[in-house]
């Protein structure tokens, strides 16, 4: 899988300080060299609607089907993903679990050709992608751009880091965690410990 952050607002840190001491009238106290321990002042009193004003956008690819209907569950998300209505599937990439292993792998393999090969039946019988994709499996790579602020992403690294969370949608939601914490370390420092494995 691969997980690129192809945009985010500029200076989001000094945006979310901003929105929040225009709450509190309080623009004239911004802290010299950064907004650092103020970001970790509304974080641990709960008041988060001013992270809503910063924007991130990912592009992940090489995931399956069954990790993406997890992430786009997270409604706040713009999404847009690869059509299996209008991509033509015949000759899908899909993705194996680690729970398969190697003793299984060339199974798993032979099964997938099996539905490449059902796929390609019913679309030489005349059937349109959007009624032969029924056959795919949710191993199926596909690919999305999601969009959302630092409030979205925060909850979603919370229930999506966590041990508790599905192994692929965990690994996507690390690699994200980590590329928003090298830009915006003072909004997301505090959600680092959930990483498995921040190597």
């Amino acid at each position: 899988m691969k997980v690129e952050l192809i945009a985010i607002t500029a200076d989001a840190e000094e945006l979310i300080e901003l929105a929040a001491r225009t709450c509190y009238q309080s623009g004239d106290k911004t802290a010299a060299g950064g907004a650092g321990k103020f970001l970790g002042r509304l974080i641990a009193s709960g008041h988060e609607s001013p992270f809503e004003h910063a924007y991130a956008t990912f592009r992940l690819s090489g995931c399956s089907r069954a990790m993406t209907h997890q992430l786009v569950r997270h409604r706040l998300l713009a999404v847009s993903q690869k059509s299996q209505r209008y991509v033509t599937e015949g000759n899908f990439e899909y993705v194996v679990p680690p729970s398969i292993g190697n003793g299984f792998a060339d199974e798993f393999k032979a099964d997938m050709e099996a539905i490449r090969a059902m796929y390609r039946k019913w679309k030489e019988r005349g059937l349109k992608n959007e009624d032969a994709r029924y056959v795919l499996p949710n191993a199926c790579a596909s690919e999305l751009v999601i969009s959302g602020n630092f409030r979205e992403f925060r909850h979603i690294f919370k229930v999506r880091c966590s041990p508790r969370a599905q192994w692929e949608i965990r690994q996507a939601c690390d690699r994200m965690l980590l590329l928003l914490h090298a830009r915006a370390p003072s909004v997301f420092g505090d959600l680092m410990g959930l990483i498995a494995d921040p190597g």
